[in-house]
């Protein structure tokens, strides 16, 4: 079932560790499925080629997804395409799920297989396009990154679904509010939307239209440039149920 309209929830979280296994679903991962909409059981597809498609997270996001309920899928693109028909495949979910990792590669890789043009066309078709870390900036027009080394750097070829900067782990990695201050301010990232761990971002169309948390006391924010300088303004995250 699809979204009532275009739907993306961007995210710094959304896994916790579990208590037989290694890690469940937070509410995060519960809310996109909940934006979706579906009254049935939720059909989720992991995205995992910011690592790589890595086997062995897969077999942990299994794991989460059958505690979850969910009808749970990967669509790897090492060394080939999983799926036959990847669009088809996408279009018959109710949530896209993107991990984190290499935003730089991930978008390479996505590139080279068209996957940037088919996301586009499923987001329209409104299903929900939702992810962390990498899997949150690559909506945007571009953000902050470690994919080129431990120093942080600018990346400015994401999807540009969403017409604004992204910035993410705010509040656990030091170096990314200064460095996303310094780009808004120097015109390199346009208005940027931020989020603390633990938080994520609701857009319906290209519209920010909550901010929601699955830990207590975390923030977003949107930054600004103003006369030539970066002006950052909090946002106060709704708590998400069971938190």
């Amino acid at each position: 079932m699809p979204a009532d309209q275009p739907t993306i929830l961007a995210t710094s979280g959304g896994y916790v560790p579990a208590h037989r296994h290694r890690l469940d679903f937070a509410p995060l991962v519960q809310h996109a499925v909940e934006l979706s909409g579906t009254t049935g059981r939720p059909r989720v597809c992991h995205i995992g080629t910011a690592i790589g498609d890595q086997r062995s997270f897969n077999a942990e996001l299994d794991e989460a997804a059958r505690t979850a309920g969910y009808d749970f899928s990967h669509l790897s693109l090492f060394p080939m395409p999983s799926v036959e028909d990847v669009e088809g495949h996408l279009l018959a979910q109710d949530v896209v799920w993107v991990n984190g990792g290499s935003v730089a590669n991930l978008l390479a890789v996505w590139r080279v297989h068209e996957l940037d043009e088919v996301l586009r066309r499923v987001w329209a078709a409104r299903v929900v396009l939702a992810g962390v870390s990498a899997g949150s900036i690559c909506w945007y027009v571009g953000g902050t990154t470690d994919s080129f080394g431990p120093e942080l750097r600018a990346v400015t070829n994401g999807l540009g679904l969403l017409p604004y900067g992204n910035g993410v782990h705010y509040d656990s990695e030091a170096r990314r509010r200064p460095l996303v201050h310094r780009l808004v301010a120097d015109g390199t990232l346009p208005v940027t939307h931020c989020t603390d761990d633990g938080v994520g971002l609701v857009y319906r169309g290209t519209e920010l239209v909550e901010a929601v948390t699955e830990q207590r006391g975390k923030g977003a924010y949107v930054v600004r440039r103003e006369a030539g300088a970066a002006v950052e303004e909090r946002i106060e995250p709704r708590v998400l149920p069971g938190v």
